[in-house]
């Protein structure tokens, strides 16, 4: 008895493009002449390098170490000397540079020490830990470290535990090469999730034009409770909301995560890569890319991550009038600013344009207001509002009409009669957004900061005047006691003058030093001061008026006072 699938909204049926490249197993390629690692392939905080130029490493060894929950490491695709920890451009469209590790391979391709790792008996913790080490994380395109999404809201578990093989985008195929030549390890990897995750129920859905991937993963689960689930060849239904609605008919609303409705979703990618590192101990260090578009040998290979774009272009025969290379497939690629950057974790595909193979949109038009971009939406959005909002910059009207659920599939612009490039209004929009969610952050963070000094400063002053208030009261208790003991006690009395009469002595020694500070290098005599009271003569002076009061206190009619 098939499975029972519920439909999404919207979707569009374009040109597959997908035997160009299917048909050749997977291929090794040579080692690259030099390998860039960008710290940040993963969503969070980027990863902190812990090897320095010059150092040797091997095959597998960690280069960088995750930084935070949010993190993953980093390791060395083949052993090498490591030539440079600097900047490089990133295959991304904004061209910016961000710290990279450059290797160069000794052509040994060495590995350091593998270790299995016991999954079982370690627990879920653990086991998350060292897929974190391992430097696991998603390849179906969002790159989120797997550890944090294998973590569960509660010990219960999940009820569906979904694998996505749909595969839906134009000329991409890794993932259908993968299934067919590797399923025994993406069932193993799931089986380890399954546990991690408690999951009752598993179910992989592939798209129907892969029948030979959905034969050798039937062929792998053999009699485990693992549900293969053909699916109708229709995009976006790899999205992971449309994935989930379809085999499970949950509707996942924007800003709610999916573990929270009992289901988590993982690309075939992350399973094999999951039971690499289990298994072998083998930390991601490649994955399978397609290379497809303008090129002689379109092929799935086994692309170390750092090899040059590039590199892998000409290996693959790109032709002369390749205008432009995409990252990912037609629909949701991104161009490349340069063919010289690095492959990453996030690098499904590599697609060659050209003006006779994938043509360069014309000029946008205006709005004709036909509504096809909402009647393929999968999200059930208005994407001709959407695109009014975004374009007069009325942001916060684009958030109330849900710009955020938009998962940038190009449905919309695909049949959008006026080719105008809708994604790219939403993304912009989206990036206004959190560009200024950010200024505010900080803003407020300043304003906090602001406050707390202000707040501290006050305290302390308080805190400050408190304590002088404190010593002037005892200093004026001491003196009242001492002048009530003077009166009665003619030694307490006399010490009481002497104390009094150093002070006096201590404040004419200020006042003449004040007064020598304002006098002039070289005064006239009317600037010439009155002499000041000297200081040391003050003080001989009390010394011999305690002398005289002893004498004093110690004359009797036999014993009269010396006169000097």
């Amino acid at each position: 008895m098939s499975p029972r699938l519920h439909r999404f909204h919207g979707g569009i049926h374009p040109p597959e493009h997908k035997t160009e490249s299917n048909g050749p197993p997977i291929a090794t390629l040579p080692l690259p002449p030099q390998l860039v690692l960008p710290l940040r392939q993963h969503l969070g905080n980027a990863a902190e390098a812990c090897v320095h130029v010059d150092q040797m490493v091997l095959k597998g060894q960690i280069i960088a170490r995750a930084d935070g929950v949010v993190s993953a490491a980093l390791h060395a695709p083949t052993s090498g000397t490591v030539t440079a920890i600097a900047a490089k451009p990133l295959p991304h469209p904004s061209q910016l540079a961000e710290p990279c590790i450059v290797i160069e391979p000794d052509g040994r391709d060495a590995w350091q020490t593998r270790q299995p790792f016991d999954w079982q008996a370690a627990g879920p913790r653990a086991t998350r830990d060292h897929l974190c080490e391992m430097g696991v994380v998603g390849l179906g395109g969002a790159v989120f470290p797997s550890h944090i999404k294998l973590g569960t809201p509660s010990e219960a578990g999940i009820e569906t535990l979904i694998i996505n093989g749909a595969e839906c985008e134009p000329y991409i195929t890794c993932d259908d090469r993968l299934m067919r030549e590797r399923a025994a390890d993406i069932i193993g990897g799931i089986e380890i999730m399954r546990h991690l995750m408690q999951a009752r129920s598993v179910k992989v859905g592939i798209e129907d034009n892969k029948p030979d991937a959905i034969a050798a993963m039937v062929a792998a689960a053999g009699g485990r409770e693992i549900e293969i689930v053909p699916l109708p060849t229709l995009y976006p239904s790899g999205g992971a909301k449309q994935l989930i609605r379809l085999l499970t008919g949950i509707e996942v609303p924007g800003g709610t995560r999916a573990t929270e409705l009992g289901v988590q979703c993982f690309n075939v990618g992350t399973a094999y890569a999951i039971a690499r590192a289990v298994w072998q101990g083998e930390p991601l260090i490649s994955r399978i890319v397609t290379l497809a578009g303008n090129v002689q040998r379109p092929q799935n290979v086994e692309a170390l991550l750092g090899t040059s774009v590039d590199w892998l272009m000409q290996w693959a025969g790109q032709r002369p009038d390749t205008d432009r290379i995409l990252m990912g497939g037609p629909l949701m690629g991104i161009e490349l600013p340069s063919p010289f950057v690095p492959v990453v974790k996030a690098t499904n595909c590599l697609l060659a344009g050209s003006p006779r193979l994938l043509p360069k949109p014309g000029p946008a038009m205006p709005c004709i207001r036909c509504g096809e971009c909402a009647q393929v939406c999968p999200a059930e959005l208005q994407p001709q509002d959407l695109y009014w909002f975004a374009k007069a910059q009325q942001l916060g009207k684009a958030q109330e009409w849900h710009l955020f659920d938009c998962i940038e599939c190009g449905a919309c612009s695909y049949v959008c009669p006026s080719q105008i490039p809708l994604v790219q209004f939403y993304q912009a929009a989206k990036a206004d957004i959190w560009d200024a969610e950010r200024k505010k952050r900080a803003a407020d963070q300043a304003r906090l900061r602001h406050e707390f000094r202000a707040e501290r400063l006050a305290r302390d002053k308080a805190e400050r005047a408190a304590k002088l208030a404190s010593k002037a009261i005892e200093a004026q208790k001491a003196a009242t006691a001492a002048k009530a003991e003077a009166a009665t006690n003619p030694e307490a009395a006399q010490a009481l003058a002497d104390k009094q009469a150093i002070i006096q002595a201590a404040l004419a020694r200020a006042q003449a030093q004040r007064q020598a500070a304002d006098t002039p290098a070289n005064p006239t005599p009317a600037d010439t001061p009155a002499p000041a009271v000297d200081g040391k003569q003050a003080l001989i002076q009390a010394a011999m008026a305690r002398a005289a009061a002893k004498r004093a206190a110690q004359a009797t009619p036999d014993n009269p006072p010396q006169v000097d």
